[in-house]
């Protein structure tokens, strides 16, 4: 079984859910008949089994939903504030559907409307639904607008999805879209545009980084570091807190010494990242968080094990481009990071390359390419969602004790 989510943002940027995404009958990109049925029975269960809250987190649950599982009970076994029922576009709309959905509406579970392309004025679902979704590649903004303002006008809320890009969103926006749905917060804004207000911080974690790349790293003069450096200082002594139990820390130095070399760098690493990120969409540093896990987990069953601890450094380091509005290659300037993750990033080659497509392809729900890339690495690809579910509650964990 595989799921993954994708995140559905308020005009805030602040994630309102998640779609689940998940696999059919067969590795596949989408549904193959039948397995549509079979596919969300497994993701309920699956959700049953590990826990909506450890997928979803506190956000709502865009699932879809085919003809056959509307008219069972599943949709019923999660609660409806968590719920949003998604009703796929294929879905064949006779009495007994719309007398279910109406029923559903009544029992208090958004209705949504899926890739929606219909007749805003005769499609019968229209007046039992809350939220219209339109996939901006099939229906582009501008062949839509009087369906806007009708829908504006019936109190409907309108998601755009597959949004790729800043300027898709801020004309979604104006239009009077609530809900944005793709990858676009996951890229730069103004490639190439430096983001001067942000060196300082870097050049002290580059400091940090670079003391522990030495032969002979010194907890000494990394502690010369972080004391320089109140926040920096602060940040660091809640994360190790949590490492230390009981014991009391009464030095920097001492503090360090709980994590290890190797763990310090990748928190030193992390904290860049959300140092970076201030001023960015939660979402996108907990994206990055996800990637490192994930990364890392995958490596140590497949033929990367030995350099587990780069390919988490991948993840971490994937989407600085969009922190830092930057291309990828001026972003990772002066970055100590390995060769293996610079060819990844930059030049999408060299042993990482692989898994950093893996890693995207399960994102986005290719399936089939997930399987293919699965067996190129010698993975067994049933047991990707068990990690991407240890990577989701690392990273919220992670971003616990961060805040």
């Amino acid at each position: 079984m595989y799921i993954a989510r994708q995140p559905i943002f308020r005009e805030d940027k602040e994630v309102y859910g998640y779609e689940l995404l998940f696999r059919g009958g067969k590795a596949s990109k989408g549904f193959d008949g039948i397995s549509a049925t079979h596919a969300t029975a497994s993701v309920l269960t699956g959700l049953f089994e590990s826990g909506l809250e450890k997928i979803v987190e506190d956000k709502k649950a865009f699932i879809n939903f085919d003809e056959v599982l509307l008219k069972t009970d599943l949709p019923e076994l999660i609660d409806k504030d968590r719920l949003v029922v998604e009703i796929l576009e294929t879905v064949v709309v006779d009495d007994g559907i719309k007398e279910r959905i109406e029923d559903l509406s009544q029992k208090g579970y958004r209705i949504a409307l899926d890739d929606f392309e219909d007749s805003y004025d005769t499609y019968p679902l229209v007046p039992i639904a809350d939220i219209i979704k339109y996939d901006l590649v099939v229906t582009p903004l501008e062949t839509i607008k009087t369906e806007v303002i009708k829908a504006l006008k019936d109190n409907k809320i309108l998601l755009a999805e597959k949004i790729e890009t800043e300027g898709e969103f801020d004309q979604a926006r104006k239009m009077g879209f609530k809900l944005f749905q793709g990858y676009f917060f996951s890229k730069p804004s103004i490639v190439g545009k430096k983001n001067r207000t942000k060196t300082t911080s870097k050049t002290q974690y580059l400091r940090l980084i670079q003391e522990l790349q030495a032969d002979e790293p010194s907890y000494q003069k990394l502690a010369e570091i972080v004391e320089k450096d109140v926040n920096l200082a602060y940040r660091l002594m809640r994360v190790i807190s949590g490492r230390a139990g009981d014991d009391l820390v009464y030095s920097i130095k001492r503090a360090l010494t709980y994590m290890g070399l190797k763990e310090l760098e990748r928190w030193i690493h992390v904290l860049m990242i959300q140092e970076l990120g201030a001023n960015k969409p939660k979402e996108l540093m907990r994206l990055s968080l996800i990637r490192s896990k994930f990364s890392e987990l995958v490596a140590l069953t497949s033929n990367l094990k030995r350099i587990k601890h780069e390919a988490a450094m991948m993840g971490l380091f994937s989407t600085i481009d969009a922190l830092l509005d930057m291309d990828m290659e001026e972003a990772l300037l002066d970055i100590p990071l390995p060769g293996h993750v610079l060819d990844a990033l930059i030049r999408k080659q060299g042993t990482l390359a692989s898994l950093y497509e893996l890693v995207e392809a399960y994102e986005h729900g290719d399936w089939l390419e997930t399987a293919s890339l699965s067996k190129n690495m010698g993975l067994d690809s049933e047991n990707l969602y068990q990690k991407y579910l240890m990577s989701v509650e690392w990273a919220r964990e992670t971003m616990d004790l961060m805040l």
